[in-house]
């Protein structure tokens, strides 16, 4: 599969270096960190838009909400570059409001969208063992497995566009009263 991967970062580096292991081709953009997935062999774009051109899913993975909005929203963005019917995953861990926003432009574009944050940090990243709390509509949510299994070994559809944020936040508050005690 064809996958443009946004964001390469600590986590998103190793999620995109899996899913090339995994046997998929995948496109990728970042600001700055762009030898590793060049090294893994990953083909480098210039723009998220880039990244999105030709892609059978594209896959975002940020820092926070207002990076989610750009990379999406602008006009060398993921929306201005994808085709319709791509579906789109955004893996950062953002607010739910923001979540439902890129999932509204996307739909009226006719890209289904998935919010998919995720959970067992850098070293699951790494492993290839992240869990995703996915939002997104039970056929989308299917369709993407394999994708989310060439990066982690737990899926867990939680409802409907941003309620992936919603148990990503509430896995975090239990995460820090946990470790509080």
């Amino acid at each position: 599969m064809r996958i443009g991967f946004i964001g390469l970062g600590h986590m998103g580096g190793p999620m995109a270096a899996n899913l090339l292991k995994a046997g998929h081709a995948v496109t990728a953009f970042d600001l700055s960190a762009l030898e590793a997935a060049k090294t893994a062999g990953a083909t480098l774009a210039t723009l998220p838009r880039a990244a999105a051109e030709g892609a059978e899913v594209v896959i975002t993975m940020l820092p926070a909400a207002a990076h989610v909005r750009a990379v999406y929203l602008n006009d060398d963005g993921v929306l201005a570059g994808v085709a319709k019917g791509v579906p789109l995953i955004d893996s950062s861990t953002i607010d739910p409001a923001t979540a439902r926003l890129i999932g509204e432009a996307a739909c009226k574009q006719g890209n289904p969208f998935a919010d998919a944050p995720v959970s067992g940090g850098v070293v699951g990243a790494q492993a290839g063992t992240l869990t995703f709390m996915v939002g997104a509509d039970e056929a989308l949510f299917e369709t993407l497995r394999p994708v989310f299994s060439g990066m982690g070994k737990n899926m867990v559809r939680c409802g409907e566009t941003g309620t992936g944020q919603i148990a990503k936040l509430c896995n975090s508050a239990i995460t820090c009263f946990q470790a509080s005690r």
